[in-house]
């Protein structure tokens, strides 16, 4: 592909609306577009980009053993209010009805749904440990959807599920992931501080 036909939309001046260096630099360098508040279009040179990040993270997670699948955006609001969350979780969630007037939503992550896979597959505490993830895109509604794409409304995310007999086993997989995450920011070149955080529902692990 050469430049001069390349699709790369550049801008001399920096949008009013962004705030931090990032989000300047990503719509200056023709990388994004907003089409709404916190939703964006990946250009030709910022879908490369995010490709090559999954690359890394998949790579990672297929090497400290946890196996990739991929679930769907839209889910049952039933499965939600099995698990007490469909109501709990706010506004972010985007609520639909499909022509037959059942309750959905556009998935804002997958908790709930992972753990129906494993319940009516998993038969035995000899499958286990299993650790699965997926890179898929999620919708969150958020008040203040601002910085770009570090808080959009939409979003690529890796999450990853872990099932283990007992504690001990819960601990070794959540080490493997703790490496797996060192490994992938360094070779990003980034540098990884790893923080004491609640690990509550609203917590996610964007791609980009």
């Amino acid at each position: 592909m050469r430049l001069s036909t390349y699709f790369l939309p550049t801008l001399k001046e920096t949008p009013a609306e962004a705030q931090i260096a990032s989000h300047r630099l990503m719509l200056r360098a023709g990388m994004i577009r907003q089409s709404a508040s916190g939703i964006y279009t990946w250009l030709p040179l910022g879908l490369r980009v995010l490709k090559k990040i999954e690359r890394i993270v998949r790579e990672e997670q297929d090497a400290a053993g946890a196996q990739e699948l991929l679930m769907p955006t839209i889910q049952s609001a039933e499965l939600w209010r099995e698990s007490g969350r469909y109501d709990a979780y706010g506004k972010e969630m985007l609520r639909i009805t499909d022509r037959h007037e059942r309750e959905m939503l556009y998935g804002p992550t997958n908790e709930e749904l992972i753990t129906q896979i494993f319940r009516d597959n998993v038969k035995s505490y000899r499958e286990l440990p299993k650790a699965l993830y997926q890179i898929q895109w999620k919708f969150r509604d958020e008040v203040r959807p601002r910085f770009g794409v570090m808080r959009g409304r939409e979003f690529l995310m890796k999450d990853c599920y872990s099932f283990a007999v007992d504690y001990e086993g819960a601990k070794r997989s959540y080490g493997a992931m703790f490496n797996a995450y060192l490994k992938t920011f360094k070779r990003m070149g980034l540098t990884a501080v790893p923080m004491a955080a609640d690990s509550g529902c609203h917590r996610r692990q964007p791609v980009a």
